[in-house]
């Protein structure tokens, strides 16, 4: 049987890539609108003196950008939204690793509590808050007493009165509120390994510690660093449960960049620098998911 000619070919390869980018189009548009065509405005908006919104502005090039790199209130955000990031990261993976390797074992009511363990994923945010703010409330709220009840505290705490605490806190509701979710993911790389390995380490005579730190650990590292990096993204970027419970408070203890630039826009009135707020903080985050995808990739080998 003859081979089609080459123009034949080449013409059929044509209509294949013109098929492709027909298919790929609408999301390639999707994307422009929701992703793009908002980062085109940020740059506009940051680069002019715009206070309220509907204004035109005066352009005032790079202004923005130098004021926000010279403000103590950028950096001292920029190292809260570290610790918030790293408390976060530490908490989440800790409370999922132990709750994915609970549900991966046999037991009676495992499939129950697989389903149980999302509901905190999802309740809606505003709820969450409700209930965290009543438990940990001075004045009717549960923590404190059961606290004092075992022993652990002599008198109530104020668990958002000092800055310390408050972050402390928070970091401890929002990993309560995403590790479910952290869990399916480590849950799910725990299906994948092969049974046979852990069977023959067994006969083999390893212990559990040993079965896990030669064998569950390092095949979880990879599935761990994909992770890392989208739940440094997703922590980052939390805006919804800090506003809703302290607001940035107390003492700013809490102001992390995302509330820092939505009281800059909407509290300050200053759009603008906002904006260039907005812009750098993206950078950032660019500049570490690159550098995290290379890493993996350099990693994983060719």
């Amino acid at each position: 049987m003859t081979s089609a000619p080459v123009p034949v070919r080449v013409a059929r390869r044509l209509s294949e890539r013109r098929l492709a980018i027909l298919f790929v189009a609408p999301a390639l548009l999707l994307l422009a609108v929701t992703l793009v065509w908002p980062l085109i405005l940020a740059l506009d908006l940051s680069v002019r003196d715009v206070r309220f919104i509907g204004q035109s502005g005066d352009f005032v090039g790079l202004a923005n950008y130098a004021d926000t790199l010279n403000s103590t209130r950028f950096w001292e955000s920029a190292g809260r939204s570290l610790i918030w990031v790293v408390g976060n990261a530490v908490v989440q993976t800790a409370l999922a690793l132990a709750a994915a390797l609970i549900l991966h074992q046999r037991f009676p009511g495992v499939q129950i509590a697989r389903v149980w363990i999302l509901l905190t994923w999802i309740v809606p945010t505003v709820v969450v808050v409700i209930i965290w703010r009543w438990l940990l409330s001075n004045s009717g709220g549960m923590i404190n007493p059961l606290l004092v009840q075992s022993g652990v505290i002599n008198a109530p705490v104020g668990f958002f009165a000092s800055r310390e605490s408050a972050m402390t806190t928070l970091i401890l509701i929002n990993a309560w509120r995403w590790f479910p979710f952290v869990t399916l993911m480590i849950l799910a790389a725990l299906t994948r390994i092969p049974a046979d390995l852990d069977e023959a380490a067994r006969m083999d005579g390893a212990g559990r510690w040993k079965r896990f730190s030669r064998i569950t650990w390092p095949l979880l590292q990879p599935t761990l660093a994909v992770l890392l990096v989208v739940g440094t993204l997703l922590s980052f970027n939390v805006f919804d449960i800090i506003w809703l419970i302290t607001a940035g408070g107390p003492s700013a203890g809490t102001q992390t960049l995302p509330v820092l630039i939505y009281e800059t826009a909407f509290r300050g009135y200053e759009m603008s620098q906002a904006a260039a707020m907005s812009v750098l903080t993206g950078l950032f985050l660019m500049v570490f998911a690159v550098m995290a995808s290379r890493g993996m990739s350099r990693e994983a080998g060719p």
